[in-house]
């Protein structure tokens, strides 16, 4: 078992993030080819993969959890639990443009583990653009705005 933690361990020290994924260098294979079998090699890179995938999972998770929390703790007080009932709770953009940035990259992970169908997210893609071009729409007319190419987003809070 020790080798194999070895083989691991030397695999996600040299594997960078590529156009294909997670790889090692063509150097680094026929370095590792030395002592083990193509198939353990690929295997260890494909543990390295998944283990890169599961901590993107957890983080992305965690963000959307932890406002998820702090959004509805909002609503803990009497005075905004009582508001919420009478007139139905509601959010601000920046709270909205939050939740949809962190719900975006979790379906990015969560599309690598899925043995189904990802949800429909056409409506939620119409949102995020319409997020992202808050604010020019109010220079142009509305048949302009309504023309806007997808807007290039970022997933930075």
């Amino acid at each position: 078992m020790g080798r194999i933690v070895d083989l691991f361990a030397e695999v996600a020290a040299e594997a960078e993030v590529g156009a294909e994924g997670v790889e090692i260098s063509p150097d680094t294979f026929e370095r590792l080819r030395a002592e083990w079998e193509p198939e353990d090699i690929e295997d260890a890179l494909q543990l390295v993969r998944e283990t890169l995938l599961q901590g993107e999972l957890v983080a992305a998770s965690d963000s959307l959890s932890a406002r998820l929390v702090e959004v509805l703790g909002d609503l803990s007080g009497a005075e905004a639990f009582a508001q919420a009932k009478i007139a139905g709770a509601t959010l601000s953009l920046e709270v909205v443009g939050q939740l949809a940035r962190r719900v975006a990259h979790l379906e990015e992970v969560l599309d690598h583990y899925r043995d189904e169908e990802a949800p429909d997210r056409e409506r939620f893609e119409a949102l995020r653009r319409r997020l992202a071009d808050f604010g020019i729409e109010e220079g142009m007319d509305v048949e302009e705005a309504a023309v806007l190419p997808p807007a290039n987003e970022d997933d930075d809070d």
